[in-house]
């Protein structure tokens, strides 16, 4: 096997020592199990290696992604034995391993243009064989890197007329930072390079928070060329009015036009009051006003005969009575698959396949250029390049397990987690309780737990937490938590910012919206499945008639998916609008009705505030409605519909044909019942900022729940065992002569049995 040593390459956010580890300790076990170090840098030599000798066209490779390609999931659920439908034999596994595949995307920096590979493991070589070397057309480019984003510093500092500009309003170019950003959509520019805007900031000392001092110009740089091609200038309101100051309005400035002279307005020095969240600068700020509340005391999570999970090798979990495969992939992060439930011996599958397949960030300010502002940051940028190393004790806390992580960095290396994903579990309140009132009666209560599977992302200014619940009752919760710090820009003393909240003075916080597409590849007891809409309604009925005299009655009423016409959906708050994944094939013994999980996401449900036809609508179709329902389509590099807004998102001004919007048209009139359906899920939260956001923002809690209904026979956790937690006491003493609590029951027997 073709071998490459493997250096660990070091985020800029991450120390040194949380980031090694032997390749020793990752091993493919599972068709599904995500690329190896080992295996990334074996990729990048085969992929450097052919092109030497096949394509001298090709000057250099700059590594954007590299991934696994999943089998077809029929041949995964055989080699597991997961049956197809259940109550039907196991197909025969087999004797055959499964192919084990991977792709890359690499940029040729010296020529400007992209390329698409596709590789196969020859098992017996044990190397790997190049099936495909597919130039991208020029106007389609693969994913910004975390490299170049951290670039950006570099590109703008070395700019003399950045430098002249910051130097105007008294920064220095050591004190020059920036966020980088995906250019969005800006058609003064030709589609044929790379670029990125920069959000520029000063930091004043080490540490310091620096979104509380933004500039007042951004510039746009040619991410190949590493070099500032323009700079522009962001009007401000004027008058305490919504009237911007700029010449064309919200509409960009000609490129060969004076950029500040069309934005209307003078230079504004950016505000240097600092803001800071890390207690040792904040101690050291001028007007810091200590806080007399006491500390917090110490809450620890203590597992005394440890966990009750299980690794099966690798990457393969089972807690309780479920089963699944932890994945991980550059651009969706946390991947699970072949998620099962042992209800009393029988194998019952529950979801190929969660993950979430894109987000987008549109900020609601119209001045140019923010804009440009819509950041895609599964398809722009990766999530799972993003991934934080975890900290024990401080991301998640208790018995913890870690699973590791890599992805590709320019050279072709693997970047190395080792404490990417965290296991463990959490007390989840009561699980059920019950008391008999009656004189003499009994009272039962269970607590809950649930598994948490979990890991968190960097993205530029922002940090998501994104987590699965599982429950005993059969329930699977989907979480997102969203924290980090505000995108913030200078605002003029006096002016109104109408689409943001001046969170300090000088710095706005514009409105913006997380919006993601969570991808679920359901298996309700096999892959043929149904998805059902539900609206609870009144009874037609009219009050006073012989079928509703009190006028009281409501019921639910279904539509079933059964074609392209009808899937496309949007939740209706009204009708209290849910949907529900069917097994048409098996039916529930007493209830009559399909074996199913119901789809709730009460508070998250959101789409697009913006024009119909705004730039950002036509980039991110999948935003513009909450539930897509469609067939699956495996083509021969995996799943062709992976990715709401297209494989390759960047810098796209149109729908790309391998988008959302284009595969309901496939679809055309093929029935989707009793089929291999996905579906993708838009939710999210519309950020409508505050003071008490700034200057980091308190977790924001989004939740999608996925609910066992006719799955099983009653509820499934009666063989939890209730029991009395015996390192609970009082939390203050109770001298004698304070008055008695008067209990109808015995206590002992309104707790736990």
């Amino acid at each position: 096997m073709s071998t490459t040593p493997q250096v660990p390459v070091e985020p800029s956010i991450l120390p040194v020592e949380e980031v090694t580890l032997d390749k020793r300790d990752v091993q493919v076990t599972h068709p599904l199990d995500p690329l190896t170090p080992s295996e990334i840098g074996e990729v990048s030599y085969a992929i450097r290696t052919y092109v030497a000798e096949h394509h001298p066209e090709i000057k250099a490779a700059k590594f954007a992604n590299c991934g696994m390609i999943a089998p077809p999931k029929r041949d995964v659920l055989i080699a597991m034995g997961i049956p197809l439908q259940t109550g039907e034999p196991i197909a025969e596994k087999s004797t055959k391993p499964l192919p084990r595949r991977a792709d890359a995307d690499f940029v040729d920096p010296v020529e400007g243009n992209s390329y698409h590979v596709a590789l196969t493991l020859d098992r017996q070589k044990a190397t790997w064989i190049v099936d495909s070397v597919d130039k991208l057309p020029e106007t389609v480019q693969p994913n910004i890197t975390l490299e170049e984003l951290i670039g950006c510093v570099d590109v703008v500092r070395s700019d003399a007329d950045v430098i002249r500009f910051a130097a105007e309003v008294g920064i220095l170019p050591e004190q020059i930072f920036t966020d980088g950003w995906v250019i969005g959509w800006d058609d003064r520019f030709p589609m044929n390079r790379r670029y990125q805007q920069c959000i520029l900031y000063a930091r004043t000392s080490p540490h310091d928070n620096l979104y509380a001092h933004p500039l007042d110009f951004m510039p746009v740089i040619d991410t190949n060329a590493k070099k500032v091609i323009h700079i522009d200038w962001p009007a401000c309101r004027v008058n305490k009015t919504t009237r911007t100051s700029a010449i064309h309005g919200t509409k960009p400035p000609p490129l060969d036009e004076d950029g500040l002279k069309a934005s209307g307005r003078p230079r504004i020095p950016p505000p240097m009051l600092p803001q800071n969240y890390l207690p040792d600068l904040m101690a050291a700020e001028p007007n810091y006003k200590k806080s007399t509340v006491e500390p917090l005391k110490p809450l620890h999570i203590i597992q005394p005969e440890g966990v009750s999970f299980k690794m099966l090798g690798g990457n393969v979990l089972e807690w309780q009575s479920w089963k699944m495969h932890i994945g991980f992939g550059p651009r969706q992060g946390l991947i699970l698959s072949t998620i099962t439930y042992n209800d009393a011996g029988e194998i019952r599958p529950v979801m190929y396949r969660l993950c979430l397949a894109e987000m987008i960030v549109p900020y609601g300010a119209p001045a140019h250029p923010h804009a440009r502002k819509h950041v895609f940051d599964f398809g722009e940028y990766g999530v799972g390049v993003g991934t934080n190393e975890l900290s024990l004790g401080c991301d998640c806390v208790g018995k913890v397990h870690y699973l590791p992580a890599s992805y590709i960095s320019h050279d072709g290396t693997a970047v190395v987690l080792k404490r990417a994903i965290c296991i463990h579990e959490e007390d989840a309140g009561i699980l059920w309780k019950h008391t008999d009132y009656r004189v003499g009666g009994r009272g039962h209560a269970v607590r809950s737990r649930r598994l948490v599977i979990s890991m968190m992302a960097t993205l530029g200014n922002y940090e998501y937490g994104f987590a699965y619940h599982f429950y005993l009752d059969g329930t699977i919760e989907f979480e997102t938590k969203l924290t980090g710090i505000m995108n913030t820009y200078i605002i003029a003393e006096g002016e109104l910012p109408p689409h943001g909240t001046q969170v300090s003075p000088g710095v706005n916080a514009q409105f913006h919206q997380h919006i993601f597409s969570l991808r679920v590849d359901p298996m309700i007891d096999g892959l043929d499945n149904t998805v059902v809409q539900s609206d609870v309604v009144c009874d037609e009925a009219i009050t006073g008639s012989a079928e509703n005299y009190a006028g009281n009655g409501f019921t639910a009423k279904d539509l079933r998916i059964t074609s392209s016409d009808l899937a496309v959906q949007d939740y209706d708050a009204v009708n209290d609008r849910r949907w529900r994944i069917v097994n048409p094939k098996r039916l529930h013994y007493s209830s009559g009705k399909e074996s199913s999980y119901g789809i709730m996401a009460d508070g998250a449900w959101v789409v697009l505030k913006s024009a119909k036809d705004s730039w950002v609508r036509q980039r991110a179709a999948f935003a513009e409605h909450h539930v897509w329902v469609m067939k699956d389509v495996e083509g021969a590099n995996g799943s062709e519909r992976q990715w709401p807004a297209g494989r390759y998102v960047l810098q796209t001004r149109s729908h790309p044909p391998d988008s959302i919007g284009n595969w309901i048209k496939e679809d055309g009139s093929k029935s989707l019942e009793g089929t291999d359906v996905i579906l993708f899920l838009t939710v999210g939260k519309t950020h409508i900022t505050r003071p008490e956001d700034w200057p980091v923002m308190p977790s924001e809690h989004m939740r999608v729940t996925f609910k066992p209904q006719s799955f099983f026979e009653r509820n499934p956790s009666l063989h939890i065992a209730s029991a009395r937690d015996a390192k609970s006491t009082a939390a203050f003493e109770i001298s004698d002569d304070a008055p008695k609590a008067v209990h109808t029951h015995d206590p002992a027997s309104t707790c736990c049995t």
